[in-house]
C-alpha cells in the first residue's frame, strides 16, 4: 500500500483474470473485494448519450444534418 492508499496487485492474479482497467469495490466482512469491471465501448457511449438525454433519433439527425453539410451520402 502506497501513502496515496494505493494497492499493487502481483502478477499472478492480474495473469489469472486478464487484462482490466477498472475494478468494482466494495468490503465484505473487513475483506476489500476487488471485481473486475469490463467496460465496452459501446457501452460507454450509450451510457454518455443518456447522460445528455439523447436520443436514437437524435443521434440520426445530427448524421444526416452532418451528410447534408458535406456532400456525403449513405450507402
Amino acid at each position: 500500500m502506497t501513502a496515496k492508499n494505493q494497492l499493487t496487485l502481483p502478477k499472478a492474479i492480474t495473469n489469472v483474470i486478464g487484462p482490466t482497467e477498472y475494478f468494482e469495490v466494495e468490503t465484505r466482512g473487513g475483506q476489500i473485494v476487488l471485481t473486475p469491471v469490463r467496460i465496452q465501448r459501446a457501452d460507454a457511449v450509450r451510457a454518455k448519450l443518456s447522460e445528455l438525454n439523447l436520443t436514437e433519433a437524435d443521434v440520426q439527425d445530427a448524421v444526416s444534418w452532418s451528410r447534408k453539410a458535406t456532400g456525403k451520402t449513405r450507402r
